[in-house]
């Protein structure tokens, strides 16, 4: 066995195997690369250069929209001002099969258009909505399972937090990687609503009509439509816009919407001094979790390139005379695999170090694998045993809703992120089309 094949058993292999062993993810890479630094970067010169690298890592101006981006969520979950959409929303959609759950994906979308955090998200519609479909007879795959879907989505849809560590850590435009989600998302939407019509239409019974729902008409119905629905979307208007323009850059826009958030919360009167505190914890508990994570992510690539792994399993992966397809539906299927049992930064610090000069070496556009690589994670979120997102639903769901039906709950939108997979790989365009707006 050469030497860069013990190295890349020692950093992928060991890393990946603490990581299914249950070791915090900090923790993991801080200890292999201590175990590389001294290995292959010289002893204690190698350590100093690891403690550089952390410190250049988490001041990295790229990584600033990050906070930003999840403080707008915060400050709208906290404010209220959530609230007050979801009822906007709900006035506007009736006379529709399973309308709550439909309530909730399109309420979810539209905070996915301005909260950077998916497990927010969640949440928060659970949180609200949850116990109402429950109240209302509704069966608990359709109550739990649209909440989860559309939590996902926010990784999707900009601001998302993970794509900027995405295109931080890769190398991938930040700016195109943002844009290049967003008709992905929009299209998995659409895909849920038409899943929930059809499936309650077939089976009734699994939410009941609610005969006594409120009913507003004329003016009543739209008023909070326009009072917080629209406002709330024109923020989203505003960072994406000046995004495409190439008027600003992703952290120009990012403080842009935080900005505008807060004012839009100002003039509604809730941004309260209590409310605001909320939000700043959240924002620093969430930011600081992923920068502490990303301290060992610039000396575990390091230590590959050093130690010559990285271009020997390039080298080997290419060199096998397998067609571009083939190596990136491998690569898919072992992101999806990963996603079942680790976090979605793990799978980034894993993976990335090895895929982009393959990306590179291929000739792939890059915001394409980039967006891939997104729904790969995406799935990663929703998929069983220990996705996020279901864990999240257990953390708000009753003790009466099983973890058996939040399995099978997630899995009919399990099946919909596949085929958006397949859609996106078949046609590049998908992601790539608005992203070519941008100069």
């Amino acid at each position: 066995m050469s030497s860069w094949q013990i190295a890349a058993w020692l950093m992928l292999g060991g890393s990946t195997l603490l990581l299914f062993m249950g070791m915090p993810v900090a923790l993991t890479f801080l200890g292999i690369n201590i175990i590389g630094a001294v290995l292959y970067m010289g002893g204690e010169p190698g350590l100093v250069q690891l403690v550089r690298n952390s410190v250049g890592s988490v001041t990295a101006f790229a990584l600033t929209p990050i906070p930003l981006f999840v403080l707008m969520g915060e400050i709208l979950f906290h404010t209220g001002l959530a609230v007050k959409v979801i009822d906007g929303i709900e006035r506007l959609i009736v006379r529709v099969p399973g309308r709550l759950a439909v309530v909730a994906v399109v309420a979810g979308t539209v905070f996915s258009a301005i909260s950077g955090s998916t497990i927010a998200t969640t949440a928060m519609l659970g949180a609200l909505m949850l116990p109402v479909m429950l109240a209302r007879g509704y069966h608990p795959t359709m109550a739990t399972g649209p909440i989860m879907a559309i939590g996902a989505v926010d990784m999707l849809i900009p601001p998302s937090a993970l794509t900027v560590l995405l295109g931080s850590l890769s190398g991938i435009s930040i700016s195109k990687l943002l844009l290049g989600g967003i008709m992905p998302g929009l299209i998995l939407s659409v895909a849920c609503v038409v899943w929930i019509v059809v499936r309650v239409r077939l089976s009734p019974h699994l939410a009941p009509e609610d005969p006594n729902a409120e009913q507003h008409h004329g003016w009543a119905r739209w008023r909070l439509f326009f009072a917080y629905v629209l406002p709330t979307l024109s923020i989203f208007a505003v960072v994406v816009g000046a995004l495409v323009a190439g008027w600003a850059t992703p952290t120009e826009c990012a403080a842009l919407g935080a900005f505008a958030t807060m004012v839009l919360a100002a003039l509604y009167g809730k941004l309260r001094w209590e409310a605001v505190l909320k939000a700043l914890k959240g924002t620093a508990g969430i930011s600081g979790m992923i920068l502490f994570i990303i301290l060992g992510a610039t000396t575990f690539a390091q230590i590959l390139s050093f130690s010559g792994a990285s271009s020997g399993l390039v080298q080997l992966i290419t060199g096998q005379g397998l067609s571009t397809e083939h190596i990136l539906i491998g690569m898919m299927l072992f992101l999806i695999f990963l996603g079942i049992f680790i976090d979605q930064v793990s799978m980034m610090m894993i993976t990335l170090p090895i895929y982009m000069p393959i990306i590179t070496a291929l000739g792939v556009d890059p915001v394409w694998f980039g967006v891939l690589f997104l729904i790969c994670m995406q799935l990663g979120l929703l998929s069983p045993p220990f996705g996020l997102l279901l864990m999240t639903m257990r953390g708000v769901a009753p003790p009466s809703v099983s973890m058996g039906q939040i399995f099978l709950a997630v899995t009919p939108y399990l099946a919909m992120s596949v085929l958006l997979l397949v859609a996106v790989f078949m046609v590049p365009g998908i992601a790539t089309w608005l992203p070519g707006w941008m100069a």
